[in-house]
């Protein structure tokens, strides 16, 4: 491996690692990541801009919310930020469970710029990635960027990503992003060891958030 790639791995690692490192989580500090999950919903709802997003939003067997994704850099940048994942199940909707993203990245770029990220998970496969320790995507689960407005119809990716940001870069590169369960947020916020499994796939714990309705709404709209 080159020094470079070997700088990019190591800033991916630490940027990520300080996200999982910081001082452990109260309840009402998962409680703020999933407040912001709802609101950031609430912008792409209703942002003119998505109106893919929202036609085929219920083709989606779950959600991945980031509300905040804040990505910086001059020369070799990076980008991270909390998420919620919400899965659509037989008896109604599952989560949330809470997840760290991290991405690295190399070439001309300097700039601050903090997005609201959604990845719609269409395939069993990108449900069961989430169900892992983690997992990088365009490698273990395919991703692709999604249409803005109408757009040409529906991709064939397990993942469709979405981003409304501002600042001074153009979007997120999601290829080879890693995306990483957060045991302590999910201790934090159902009161108990549990697991994305325990969560998603068993139910054996359950939300009654603003977000859990929001996401049922969506998925409910015509």
């Amino acid at each position: 491996m080159s020094n470079v790639r070997k700088t990019i791995a190591w800033g991916l690692i630490l940027f990520t690692a300080a996200l999982i490192a910081s001082a452990a989580p109260t309840k009402a500090d998962a409680q703020k990541e999933v407040a912001k999950a709802a609101t950031a919903l609430d912008h792409f709802k209703s942002d003119p801009n998505m109106t893919w997003f929202r036609e085929h939003a219920k083709e989606a067997k779950g959600l991945l919310i980031c509300g905040t994704v804040v990505k910086a850099g001059f020369i070799i940048g990076g980008s991270g930020g909390r998420c919620v994942f919400v899965a659509k199940g037989e008896h109604g909707f599952t989560g949330p469970a809470f997840y760290t993203l991290g991405t690295g990245s190399i070439g001309f770029q300097a700039g601050f710029e903090k997005s609201e990220v959604i990845l719609l998970a269409m395939t069993q496969k990108a449900v069961d990635s989430l169900m892992s320790s983690s997992f990088k995507l365009a490698g273990e689960a395919s991703v692709s960027a999604g249409p803005v407005g109408t757009g040409t119809g529906a991709t064939a990716t397990d993942f469709v990503s979405f981003s409304r940001s501002k600042g001074l870069y153009g979007g997120i590169d999601f290829a080879g992003a890693v995306i990483k369960p957060t045991d302590d947020f999910n201790k934090a916020y159902f009161g108990k060891e549990v697991s994305p499994i325990d969560i998603i796939v068993k139910g054996e714990v359950h939300s009654k958030s603003q977000l859990m309705a929001k996401v049922s709404q969506l998925f409910a709209a015509k």
